[in-house]
């Protein structure tokens, strides 16, 4: 057997870099060695490289598994770019291509193979790889595997026959999101329970993180967006019809926006996701149906319009903002109505009633994130099994401290009003009782005549509201999910008894402010650097129209920002820049550089 090559050299030659971050490097030298590991790495740290480097390293070509399409002709095409012999398999490609594959396959001049997970596990496909010299098997998207995950696919319970299928073969399993529970299930899953495990911090320090209580939406979005003009993101939401609405009414206001959902043909959904990819200044308006292993570096902003349904999917979906490691923004707004739409899913949904249980503590883990006085960082870490000192100067918490107050007289208030009134009444009706308004339903059903008509006038409808939704983060008033009455949770006695203080956070106001923080934190470039970081980018929009690729995939932000502040004046210069290696150097060296050049003559 060849001796492996040193990833060091393949890392600077392919990908033009000269030093691996994190435990980059300790990842790849142990499974260059034929070692098993488990990657639980947060989006934007360089997994992909964890696997692609011992690829290049070994012998024989390496099984990558994905469970997106998109996903698999992206990495592809980047991976091209650098000069590496990789393709893929599955449902879209040409039966030529395919033929094209299993020769190049045969006749071992690939270096990576991207298949599908239920592809891989076919008699077809073992038959295919007989003969075939195996470098290692990647799993990625690994959460995929487990029950207990965000993201479920029962297709990858089948990927533990790698281990009796191809004995003596290294796999890798890596996934961004993952808490302890699941983490335990990926490895006894896929029976890597001698793996070795490489768990770095799932802090993304590049994003900040800012939730709101909904209060007129849509113009809560719009300014949010007003300081993202000219670059990319994401706005989820949770149906199909809101998709289509929001999308139409963006464009309205000016700002190009397109839809993504399973409802749209195939064909369409394709398109605007090739837009996305391919513009820098595209909105794309999407439900959780888009996005798993999008690799598009410069997406600025991820919002969601509406409530996500745990924070690992809250982490994985803000996580596709910032992959390139500058700054961006997650932003989120959610009121009371969502949890009441959220839970009717889980309650309505298939899933057998253990799952259930567990989708309703992730819901409340998610609702106490938006509730919290407290670092949001924080809060997000401490649920993947991490502890972070708070403090973190890049969430709202933080940079727009609230204050909290002694609730317990409130909560008690309000939850009297909850079991005076029969536990059968929504948010709207118990407030009403409350500030002692003499609605024709509340005269109706005489709860005008209950002792606690009238005895919350102390606060406003607003602060009520908050108090409300506060209650329900914290598990003491839970809602039913058809009519959306509120009902005392099982912890609630203690708060009545006086055995349990609560603590509220005031709802914080809008600040202009705000935008003029996030706005010079977007700038970033001096002028002159910025006017050529804007020259390099057309030029590289248009090498990558010539090929029809991704620009991203011609090369990042980060690459042409470094040109555009360091200034190389020659290819050896040129072949120092980060992300430029011998392959990209040969094919767009002297693009870039007559760009460089150009702006030299002109100043």
């Amino acid at each position: 057997m060849t001796a492996p090559r040193d990833p060091a050299d393949i890392l600077k030659a392919v990908f033009g870099h000269s030093e691996f971050r994190g435990q980059q490097e300790d990842v790849v030298r142990h499974v260059t060695a034929g070692g098993d590991a488990v990657v639980l790495f947060p989006t934007g740290a360089g997994k992909s490289i964890c696997y692609q480097l011992p690829a290049l390293a070994r012998p024989g070509v390496a099984i990558v598994v994905s469970p997106l399409i998109a996903l698999m002709r992206d990495q592809v095409e980047a991976l091209k770019q650098a000069g590496v012999n990789a393709a893929t398999l599955n449902s879209s490609v040409a039966p030529e291509e395919a033929r094209w594959v299993y020769r190049e396959l045969k006749a071992g001049r690939l270096d990576l193979l991207y298949v599908a997970p239920e592809r891989l596990v076919t008699p077809g496909f073992k038959d295919m790889m007989q003969g075939v010299d195996i470098a290692l098997f990647a799993i990625d998207e690994a959460h995929c595997v487990s029950q207990w995950g965000h993201d479920f696919r029962p297709e990858y319970r089948e990927l533990a026959s790698i281990r009796a299928d191809y004995p003596g073969v290294p796999r890798i399993a890596l996934t961004a999101t993952a808490d302890p529970t699941t983490q335990a299930d990926i490895i006894e899953r896929l029976g890597l329970e001698t793996a070795r495990v490489f768990t770095s911090s799932f802090d993304r320090p590049n994003i900040r993180y800012t939730i709101v209580e909904r209060d007129n939406p849509r113009q809560q979005l719009k300014a949010f967006l007003a300081r993202h003009k000219g670059n990319s993101g994401i706005v989820y939401c949770l149906s199909r019809n809101k998709v289509d609405e929001t999308a139409q009414w963006l464009n309205k206001e000016g700002i190009r926006a397109l839809p993504y959902h399973a409802g749209m043909s195939a064909a369409d959904r394709e398109a605007n996701q090739d837009a996305f990819l391919r513009e820098d200044s595209l909105c794309l308006v999407a439900t959780v149906a888009f996005g798993m292993g999008i690799d598009k570096p410069d997406v600025r902003y991820v919002a969601h319009f509406d409530l996500p349904s745990s924070i690992e999917a809250y982490y994985q979906e803000t996580g596709r903002a910032g992959r390139d490691g500058l700054f961006a923004e997650a932003w989120m707004c959610y009121g009371m109505s969502d949890v009441v739409q959220r839970r009717r899913m889980i309650d309505e949904g298939n899933a057998p009633e253990e799952i259930k249980r567990i989708e309703r503590q992730k819901l409340n883990a998610l609702l106490a994130l938006c509730e919290t006085p407290d670092c949001r960082r924080k809060t997000i870490l401490k649920h993947f099994g991490e502890d972070h000192p708070g403090h973190c100067g890049e969430c709202d918490s933080c940079l727009y401290p609230v204050d909290t107050w002694d609730g317990t007289d409130a909560a008690i208030k309000a939850m009297a009003a909850i079991y005076r009134t029969g536990q059968r009444f929504g948010a709207l009706h118990v407030i009403d009782v409350l500030l002692g308004r003499d609605t024709e339903k509340v005269k109706d059903f005489s709860h005008d005549k209950q002792p606690v008509f009238g005895e919350g006038r102390d606060l406003d409808q607003k602060s009520w509201q908050s108090v409300l939704r506060q209650l329900t983060a914290l598990g003491l008033v839970t809602v039913d999910h058809t009519y959306g009455a509120l009902h005392l949770g099982a912890e609630a006695r203690a708060v009545f008894k006086g055995e349990r203080r609560i603590v509220f956070r005031r709802d914080r106001p809008r600040k202009a402010v705000e935008t003029r923080r996030s706005l010079e934190r977007l700038a970033g470039l001096p002028e002159a650097a910025q006017s050529l970081f804007d020259a390099l980018r057309a030029e590289r929009a248009k090498i990558a129209r010539a090929q029809g690729v991704p620009p991203y995939v011609v090369c990042h932000d980060t690459t042409l920002r470094a040109m555009a502040t360091d200034h190389p004046r020659t290819l050896a210069e040129l072949g120092t820049i980060p992300g430029i290696g011998e392959s990209k150097l040969k094919r767009y060296g002297a693009e870039f550089l007559a760009v460089l050049q150009r702006v030299d003559l002109a100043a």
